[in-house]
């Protein structure tokens, strides 16, 4: 599995790609967001390519001063998956044990934000976007997340798959009783 990099190539001058492939770029995102509402697990991870790198550092709180920055690679991470882990943790979802998602937790994802660049090869491309998640468990136990992504996706046919994503939220401390949820 390679790593991701820190930061996406910010450096470079990022080409913005035509608006069909925006589009296609978006409709993609959205319908990943309504897999992933309505439990249809499978079907999310067949958007991910086989070399998926998942990660989403933890946060701490620094002076801008620092250089060694609020996030980075080597740090703590909520999530640091390759595909064989993404697969677990599904598995884990599918499981009468778990006790976590019986009442099964309700997951509304809103997805917006979205920009679209060319990538270094020719059959990916690197998308921002900004998300939230809200969950619902039980009769009160409301939860709120909010962030940014980074994606490399691959072309597939005339879909994509997700080759690298990762998820910088804004909490630096998570008030939630788990992280069962993807992004």
């Amino acid at each position: 599995m390679s790593a991701l990099p820190q930061q996406l190539p910010q450096a470079m001058a990022l080409q913005a790609v035509g608006l069909a492939t925006a589009h296609r770029v978006q409709q993609f995102l959205y319908r990943e967001a309504r897999l992933l509402d309505s439990e249809a697990w499978s079907d999310w991870l067949a958007l991910m390519t086989d070399d998926i790198h998942y990660w989403m550092p933890a946060i701490e709180n620094r002076r801008r001063a620092d250089k060694l920055g609020a996030y980075g690679v080597g740090r703590g991470a909520y999530f640091d998956d390759n595909h064989f882990d993404l697969e677990r943790r599904v598995a884990r979802f599918r499981q009468p044990s778990a006790w976590a998602e019986d009442p099964p937790t309700r997951h509304v994802h809103v997805i917006s934000n979205i920009e679209a660049y060319a990538g270094a090869a020719g059959d990916e491309f690197i998308v921002h976007s900004v998300f939230v998640n809200y969950r619902s468990r039980g009769e009160a136990d409301n939860d709120l997340l909010l962030g940014r992504r980074e994606d490399v996706l691959r072309a597939h046919g005339e879909d994509f798959r997700i080759a690298r994503r990762k998820i910088v939220i804004t909490q630096s401390l998570l008030m939630s009783k788990n992280l069962n949820t993807f992004f």
